[in-house]
């Protein structure tokens, strides 16, 4: 596909946030992209193209393969490379990750080094089997086997939404917390300074992962910009809450790991945008969550609210640009 003059193509990837619907918002599978897209047409006379390779529990270092192996037949202008920080600096370590099911890099002897080790695994070499190739023709094709499929995937985030509620009704005594904008299964070790070798690890295979990605794209002739979301904690719209939670967790701030990538992008010559700073100023202004919907409001990704948000910052810093 040739560039055309006039179109700009931005591809956008790495996050459940741009990969999840939306209810009661977008409708479509991508929001977060289409709301960037919207924004950016409403702020000038260019076409706008926005193509979403975001998938769901993708980690930066499959985002680079996905760069690789899929993105370039497209002839991007712009790659949006989208960083969630309360998982993707730990789903780049295999040991904070704990999972060999999924491909992974290694800084060794000043470079990164690819390990696809996963291939030997188990559960890969089950998911490669004619039965499970098979199950997967089957669910592209099939209505009914879509439709249970999705039926079991709401049924998982309803449980899972529903331990969250009473574990905060057991913890929160009935007062609002910070604790109510805990994502389940977050690690809140993301908000301080790495204290061990793991996590050392973890943030500079991280960085190098995206100074790679930044050379490949350049290379290419597009440009490349950075953006960091915002975690449920972060844009609270309770300053006491925030204060609460970052007490609990003995930090003075919860932008620790959105400072660390900006500073580094800076560094390397990459555009960064940070999100979280102006979301939480967003939030306590207006009053209203960004995260989660329903009885599970404030955590969890964003809701339309949180996606119109962000995609107006977007569009304003892009168009700035």
């Amino acid at each position: 596909m040739e560039r055309q003059l006039q179109t700009c193509e931005p591809l956008v990837g790495n996050d459940a946030n741009v990969a999840t619907p939306v209810p009661g918002g977008a409708s479509s599978d991508q929001p977060d992209a289409s709301s960037r897209q919207r924004d950016v047409r409403a702020s000038g006379n260019m076409k706008i193209e926005v193509l979403n390779f975001g998938v769901s529990g993708y980690s930066t270092a499959q985002q680079l393969i996905t760069l690789r192996e899929r993105v370039w037949t497209y002839s991007p202008d712009l790659v949006l490379l989208t960083i969630t920080t309360n998982n993707d600096i730990t789903d780049n370590s295999r040991g904070l990750k704990r999972t060999d099911e999924i491909p992974y890099f290694v800084y060794h002897s000043g470079q990164l080094v690819f390990d696809d080790s996963f291939k030997t695994s188990r559960p890969f070499r089950l998911r490669q089997s004619f039965i499970s190739q098979v199950g997967r023709w089957l669910k592209d094709h099939l209505r009914l086997v879509q439709a249970i499929n999705e039926g079991h995937r709401g049924l998982k985030v309803l449980l899972a939404s529903l331990k969250e509620r009473w574990k905060s009704s057991e913890s929160a005594s009935g007062s609002e917390t910070a604790l109510r904008s805990e994502e389940l299964g977050i690690d809140n070790l993301i908000y301080s300074a790495p204290t061990s070798p793991l996590w050392s690890d973890a943030w500079n295979v991280t960085e190098h992962l995206i100074k790679q990605m930044s050379d490949e794209v350049k290379d290419r002739g597009a440009r490349f910009v950075v953006i960091t979301l915002s975690n449920p904690p972060q844009v609270v719209p309770s300053p006491k809450s925030r204060e609460a939670f970052t007490e609990c967790l003995g930090v003075k701030e919860l932008f620790y790991p959105d400072n660390r990538i900006r500073l580094f992008a800076e560094r390397a010559g990459i555009t960064v945008i940070t999100l979280a700073p102006e979301l939480q100023a967003y939030a306590e202004q207006k009053n209203i969550f960004l995260h989660g919907f329903g009885p599970n409001i404030g955590n969890g990704h964003w809701n339309a609210d949180g996606h119109r948000a962000a995609g107006e910052i977007i569009a304003r810093k892009l168009c700035g640009q």
